[in-house]
């Protein structure tokens, strides 16, 4: 089914934090049809209730027989583990897919100390509530790879979008970040990736990506089409206090989710784009299609919209979820619908 185009805004937030798991921050959501049909929407959050001090986020879930009206589900779907150097304080960005096999695989990024570069894992299931992490990197880079999309095609193979992060000299400790582009790998059997050379999409491209690209979701069709967030910079000038995912010592003083929300407010924008593409390889911006009103508007995603994620639905319309950040600095989970 071909993905459309033009997309209209659907009122309200599909999930907003309400209780200590995902009270401080929401954002990051993967979308996918439950066994019996109906919607489960995972996403990333952190909160009071985080397993441990140093936690900065992990996924948990929730359903609905609408799409838009979701109930929280209990427990975390997928955890950091302290023991695992790579994935120690955080996981964020989901992707799942049905495997043909049966049974369903979740790719995510993985963050340990700001010393290790992020990366991609994967944790697998029968029911979509207990996962199972798997040993390994599903994708890796020196500067670090993040917010996994996987497109599958035959049997267990598919291809796999995901930004990757650009230092100068290739070292996120000692060079200057360049920003960030969207990269793809292939895969026979799901688990095993090789990287296709090139770069799908770079960033910088004018000011809306300024500031980089932070997800990539694609679907095969004529043409190919791409959905994917980009950061614009702050006005020049601008002081921005450091993140705590960048800086072990912001991370280890502060809270995780108050501290990356400062930064995410020192005047950054964010909205979602269209590219096409005629191979899956070579793409063109088409331009944007989800925007909020900026810091001086009232919606739910007036200062930022990026991270979606698509599911199609039975009426050959077409739902995205996606990360929405108002003018307070309160980050949802919105959505939008194909026109």
């Amino acid at each position: 089914m071909a993905l459309p185009t033009r997309w209209k805004k659907e009122p309200g937030a599909r999930l907003e934090g309400a209780r200590a798991l995902d009270r401080s921050k929401v954002q990051a959501p993967g979308v996918v049809r439950a066994p019996d049909g109906r919607f489960r929407l995972f996403y990333t959050a952190v909160g009071p209730g985080r397993p441990f001090r140093a936690c900065q986020g992990y996924i948990l879930s929730a359903v609905s027989e609408d799409g838009l009206a979701f109930t929280v589900e209990e427990g975390i779907r997928v955890a950091p583990d302290p023991a695992l150097a790579q994935m120690s304080l955080r996981v964020l960005a989901p992707s799942v897919v049905a495997l043909p096999g049966g049974g369903w695989r979740m790719y995510f990024e993985a963050r340990g100390p700001a010393t290790l570069p992020t990366a991609i894992m994967s944790a697998v299931s029968d029911d979509q509530l207990n996962w199972r992490v798997e040993a390994g990197l599903r994708m890796s880079a020196p500067g670090g790879v993040g917010a996994p999309r996987f497109l599958r095609s035959a049997g267990d193979g598919g291809r796999l979008f995901c930004f990757e992060s650009v230092y100068a000299g290739g070292d996120p400790l000692g060079g200057a970040r360049l920003g960030t582009q969207v990269i793809s790998a292939v895969s026979a059997d799901g688990s095993t990736f090789m990287r296709e050379p090139g770069v799908r999409l770079g960033d910088r491209h004018d000011a809306l990506d300024s500031a980089g690209i932070t997800a990539a979701e694609a679907v095969a069709g004529s043409p190919w089409r791409m959905m994917f967030s980009a950061w614009q910079d702050v006005p020049a000038g601008t002081m921005v206090p450091a993140h705590p995912s960048a800086d072990a010592a912001v991370a280890a003083s502060a809270d995780f989710a108050a501290a990356s929300i400062a930064a995410d407010m020192a005047g950054y924008r964010s909205r979602i784009l269209l590219a096409s593409s005629a191979d899956g390889i070579n793409w063109e911006r088409d331009g944007v299609i989800i925007d909020g009103d900026g810091y001086g508007g009232t919606g739910i995603d007036a200062v930022h919209a990026e991270d979606m994620s698509l599911v199609a639905l039975d009426d050959d319309r077409w739902r995205m979820y996606y990360a929405a950040c108002d003018a307070h600095g309160v980050w949802r989970i919105a959505s939008a619908i194909s026109d």
